[in-house]
């Protein structure tokens, strides 16, 4: 076992990656001598080489569409966009062609890109650095759409994200990057990339969330239980596909559910697991599923940005309105 932050267990399960299949690539601005922004990538070009770790221009759209064309030379490129909202320029490649593609050739070529995107706030960055995007991502067919939120998990999706054969948006909590957990290497002895996991067992309310907010969550179910109240906490991992079995046996076992994360509420990812929820525990829930996160604004200048962000007292109110019900 070894301890490593979120940060290095990316940069570890990188490694493992590399070293196992010469054809992944690592390309992004710079992930080479630099070792990226947020160092995930630090040390990997000294050791792996520059036609292997590739230091780009400063252009989304292109470093997408270079990796578009090197996966169907045989290549996974693993492309990382250095901020969230610098995703948007690439999206024209990311939603026309590395979505479509698979669909487009009847199956018969498929292209492994991982896009790697740090995403969502607390880090007290300026404009356009503290998206939370997946809701773009998970409406468009044909993308794979993960988020890690602790070192074991971004060790393992990581690895497992670069074997998938189909093309995989990959979120990583940037203000989660410096939290430490005890990680095996050596083990390869995964749950499934697109599997949920129950990280608090509770029996009064189901709280989903991803990403960012799954510290927040249990934090607040630590609160919760103080009151006596107890707070199932999942852990989605896998946006697209969603392993709905895992969340439906929850509600119907609690009959309450919360949603948090960051993105704003309206038009949010939440409200496709309000929408699926209700459909499947309709005769089970006893309230409404309620949604927890930002609110219908940009992102807002870093130092009032804790008013932004879902915390523990928005997670605790949403709570206590279920019980009114």
């Amino acid at each position: 076992m070894s301890t490593l932050t979120l940060g290095k267990a990316m940069n570890e399960g990188l490694r493992k990656a590399m070293e196992a299949d010469p054809k992944v690539l690592v390309m992004g601005e710079d992930v080479g001598k630099l070792g990226g922004v947020f160092r995930i990538t630090d040390g990997l070009q000294k050791d792996f080489g520059e036609e292997r770790v590739i230091d780009t221009p400063l252009a989304e759209s292109g470093i997408v569409g270079t990796a578009i064309g090197l996966a169907l030379r045989g290549y996974r490129p693993v492309v990382e966009i250095q901020f969230d909202g610098f995703v948007f320029p690439a999206a024209d490649q990311i939603i026309t062609q590395l979505a479509k593609m698979r669909m487009r050739s009847l199956g018969a070529v498929s292209l492994p890109v991982v896009v790697r995107i740090p995403c969502g706030g607390g880090i007290g960055a300026v404009e356009h650095h503290s998206e939370s995007p997946e809701a773009y991502f998970t409406h468009t067919a044909g993308l794979r759409v993960v988020a890690c939120s602790n070192p074991v998990d971004a060790y393992a999706m990581i690895q497992q994200s670069i074997a998938s054969p189909d093309p995989v948006i990959f979120f990583e909590p940037k203000r989660r990057y410096w939290e430490k957990a005890e990680v095996d290497v050596d083990s390869t002895d995964w749950a499934p990339l697109h599997q949920a996991k129950v990280v608090r067992p509770g029996e009064h309310v189901t709280v989903l969330a991803y990403g960012p907010s799954v510290k927040t969550c249990l934090e607040a179910a630590g609160a919760a239980a103080e009151e006596g109240r107890s707070l199932e906490v999942i852990d989605l991992r896998s946006l697209n596909p969603l392993d709905i079995a895992t969340v439906t046996e929850s509600v119907n076992r609690t009959g309450r559910c919360v949603v948090v994360h960051e993105a704003p509420v309206f038009g949010g990812y939440g409200a496709e697991l309000a929408a699926r929820i209700t459909e499947r525990c309709f005769y089970r829930l006893e309230a409404p599923v309620l949604r927890v996160g930002g609110f219908s604004t940009p992102y807002p200048p870093s130092r009032i940005e804790d008013h932004y962000l879902p915390d523990l007292d928005r997670i605790l109110d949403a709570v206590d309105r279920t019980f009114a019900w």
